[in-house]
């Protein structure tokens, strides 16, 4: 059967750096882009009819594609449809943070200030639990609705049930649970209170962090009681490059790409950082960063 007939606006043979913060990654074979969850749900029954491997994509921040593509279809999550109930907000997976945040300050809403300046998706943050300021989406999340691409069936988890950790989900272990929106549970205060703490939290990244260069964001997750950054900085990692990628002098676990980056050689530093740090400290740094198509 022809996807075409099943998704009559799918594309063929879509360059996916495109797509990514990072700016890097080849051609997927079948690109589409999904803007309700109607579309998100048909997608992903084509995908199962022609036994076809599927990725859901966000804002592509945290992913790294690999530089001979992706074989499947990847779904591009747009669904961005939201709700405000009293101090709660319903928002589709596909809405950015930045308008989460947007919307969060409007109707004087806080808790998720640490949001500010992340370059990604609901859907996104709640299956990596994103965080930052020692705070994360599991201090925000109430209710998540999924759809089952096994049972395809549409499924309510609550906060227990997404098993939100460090930089972890039930969505990363089960790839089957697709997230389709959140419920955000978060408390009043003041609109001049909380673009004051929008403001340091950005003020802070801009200092910090590598802003002016494509990259993933944070490549390895933090070890317990370590800092993945201060270990890359203490083997004189800092500024180490393979052709047109290299590890930030800003921020030692930002790895940015300078131009032309290929993903064969973030690998490359991947693998460099975490041999050294291994052999110095002897600690199994884990990446952060999610792979494709390798």
């Amino acid at each position: 059967m022809d996807i075409k007939k099943l998704l009559p606006k799918v594309k063929n043979n879509i360059l996916l750096k495109d797509f990514t913060t990072f700016k890097i990654g080849g051609r997927v074979k079948y690109f589409f882009v999904a803007e309700s969850n109607e579309d998100i749900l048909k997608a992903v029954v084509a995908a199962r009819k022609l036994k076809l491997p599927f990725f859901i994509l966000g804002a592509g921040s945290n992913i790294l594609v690999s530089d001979k593509g992706y074989k499947g279809l990847v779904i591009k999550v747009e669904n961005q449809d939201f709700k405000i109930t009293k101090s709660k907000i319903t928002a589709g997976a596909g809405l950015s943070l930045g308008q989460l945040l947007n919307f969060a300050v409007g109707y004087g809403l806080s808790g998720i200030e640490w949001l500010a300046g992340i370059p990604g998706t609901v859907g996104g943050a709640v299956y990596g639990n994103a965080g930052g300021f020692g705070k994360s989406m599991e201090n925000a999340v109430e209710k998540i609705e999924i759809f089952d691409s096994k049972s395809l069936k549409l499924k309510t988890y609550n906060l227990k049930d997404c098993r939100l950790s460090y930089r972890e989900s039930i969505f990363k272990k089960n790839k089957n649970l697709i997230i389709l929106s959140a419920v955000l549970k978060l408390k009043k205060s003041s609109k001049s209170k909380i673009k004051k703490q929008i403001k340091k939290y950005l003020d802070y990244r801009r200092e910090y962090q590598p802003l002016n260069f494509p990259s993933a964001g944070s490549v390895f997750k933090n070890p317990p009681g370590f800092s993945a950054g201060d270990l890359i900085e203490k083997c004189g990692l800092k500024g180490k490059r393979v052709r047109d990628i290299k590890i930030s002098e800003r921020h030692a676990n930002f790895i940015v790409n300078l131009g032309n980056g290929r993903a064969k050689d973030v690998k490359k530093l991947i693998n460099l950082v975490k041999t050294k740090i291994k052999n110095k400290f002897k600690i199994n740094l884990e990446e952060e960063v999610q792979y494709l198509g390798f």
